[in-house]
């Protein structure tokens, strides 16, 4: 006898790594089971024949408008369906739970989250916000619907009452990502997919179907943390993401299959996504981002540079953070110290001068000299700098070309700084250090470089109108 609670939609595309894992986890349940295939070329729909499931054909634009084509395609004779992905699996925990489960029981409700567990290279993904995940998969079949805002991220609404099945887990795991280049190009095409529809927002094209909510369902939560998304900075936002999943999120302790996870999902994917969004964005002109935004972004790379180095120099300096193994590998600083003092000595010894160096600085016979310290290399400058021009909204290549010419233009200042040090300076006390006067300089002609673009910028739509 046909289940007659619950009914499976299936969606498949060369799912023949999949399918059978997925049919075989809820053959037991004797439900209704129906396939919404978008032109595989493999054993897929031989394999779905075998198991006498019913199949139909739909063109695949993308996931939720798949969602949409697969509830109206099918005569569903139950009040529930549970839709799935190929590559999902019904647990044990999850199969109890649906072979107890009655209409009559769930009379108030309209749906039923499950608790996702994903797997990624055989490697349950346990942490860096993966788990606990719930998803919205089974639902009154007139109350639920694809929400079509999306267009990557299928998610189903009801407007009811739902509630959670913590420990009824979906299993996620999808053989085809074995290979990484299958994984590459599947989220090279999603990446075209999250541009457009993050283009479509920012030009108020998009409206949100639920409430964002912080303590809401796992819809409202999602939603929530999307609007926190959509509104920080690009290229920013994916180094914010990925740090928040591997330290407070602890994806770390995933080891290394999962770390590389984090990397390519949290990072990796979203890089791509927002270098789409700004080369859509310059042929489309959508949107323009405004000065409030450089101006949070710009403040929050300098800080981020800044700190990096201060928290590097403490690492591969003697003391109580020192790593003998940074100072010895990943010392860039003192690369960097040895490199300033052999260029400047060089200028020196072509102009003549007799040089004498050191580890730590040089001096001119019948002259005077200099000692390094970290602080004078300039790296408060030069993050401030990099930080600008990433934040600049100009094309890639441009801020590229600038940002590599401008750190040597502050290189080569800084140097001829050291030349003129090592034949002038006196350690007579006056009323501003030598160090102080260069990096203020620098400082306030990159404050007058804002200032400048920004007030353009302001009054920028209004020069074009004119």
């Amino acid at each position: 006898m046909t289940n007659p609670h619950l009914s499976f939609i299936i969606l498949t595309f060369n799912e023949e790594l999949n399918i059978r894992r997925l049919l075989d986890s809820i053959a037991p349940l004797n439900a209704q089971t129906c396939v919404l295939d978008s032109g595989s070329q493999d054993k897929t729909l031989d394999i779905c024949q075998e198991y006498g499931v019913n199949t139909k054909h739909h063109p695949f634009i993308n996931h939720p408008r798949q969602w949409n084509a697969a509830l109206t395609s099918f005569e569903i004779s139950t009040p529930w369906v549970v839709c799935l992905d190929a590559d999902q699996i019904v647990s044990p925990q999850l199969l109890m739970r649906l072979r107890q489960f009655k209409d009559e029981h769930y009379a108030d409700l309209d749906g039923i989250y499950f608790n996702r567990k994903n797997y990624f290279k055989g490697k349950w993904i346990r942490y860096g916000g993966y788990y606990p995940k719930f998803l919205l998969k089974m639902f009154r079949y007139d109350a639920g619907y694809s929400d079509l805002t999306e267009n990557m991220d299928h998610r189903f609404q009801v407007p009811g009452k739902t509630i959670l099945w913590k420990e009824a887990y979906l299993i996620e795991e999808n053989l085809k990502e074995n290979q990484i280049s299958f994984w590459i190009d599947k989220h090279n095409r999603y990446s075209d997919l999250l541009a457009d529809e993050d283009l479509a927002r920012r030009g108020g094209q998009i409206n949100n179907l639920v409430r964002p909510r912080l303590w809401g369902s796992p819809n409202e939560h999602n939603a929530w943390l999307k609007k926190i998304w959509f509104q920080l900075p690009v290229y920013l936002r994916p180094f914010l993401y990925f740090s928040y999943r591997m330290t407070f999120q602890l994806g770390i302790l995933d080891g290394k299959t999962g770390i590389i996870f984090h990397f390519l999902q949290a990072f990796w994917f979203r890089l791509i996504v927002d270098i789409k969004i700004e080369e859509k964005n310059s042929i489309n002109k959508i949107y323009k981002p405004g000065p409030l935004k450089f101006l949070i972004t710009f403040l929050s790379l300098f800080l981020i540079f800044y700190i990096f180095n201060i928290v590097h120099i403490a690492i591969i300096t003697p003391g109580g953070y020192y790593s003998e193994f940074a100072d010895l590998h990943l010392n860039y600083i003192s690369s960097w110290r040895k490199f300033s003092i052999s260029s400047t000595a060089g200028i020196l010894k072509s102009l003549g001068y007799l040089v004498h160096t050191t580890s730590y600085g040089l001096t001119v016979k019948d002259h005077s000299g200099f000692k390094i310290v970290y602080s004078c290399l300039g790296y408060g400058v030069m993050s401030c700098f990099a930080a600008f021009v990433i934040s600049f909204p100009s094309d890639l290549t441009s801020r590229i070309k600038f940002l590599l010419f401008g750190l040597a233009g502050i290189q080569v200042l800084n140097t001829l700084r050291f030349v003129l040090l090592a034949i002038f300076y006196t350690h007579k006390r006056t009323a501003i250090d030598h160090h102080d006067l260069f990096n203020y300089s620098l400082y306030l002609t990159l404050a007058i470089s804002v200032y400048t673009w920004t007030n353009y910028y302001a009054h920028y739509p209004a020069k074009k109108e004119l």
